[in-house]
């Protein structure tokens, strides 16, 4: 595993504590909770399948 690779990986379990925390700090229940991640995955999920749809791609 390359340097990058492994900064990567440390950065996005840093982002992840952080975001965990912050949602945390909300006190909301696991019901709640649960419902909210579903909300944004299908958000996510509906976005890159109508990205998809229309064939878009990423420069480069």
């Amino acid at each position: 595993m390359n340097e990058g690779a492994l900064l990567s990986i440390v950065l996005l379990i840093g982002w992840l504590v952080l975001a965990g925390s912050a949602l945390a700090s909300f006190r909301l229940g696991w019901g709640k909770m649960a419902q909210l991640g579903l909300v944004w995955l299908a958000i996510f999920g509906g976005l890159f399948l109508l990205a998809d749809l229309f064939g878009a791609q990423l420069p480069g």
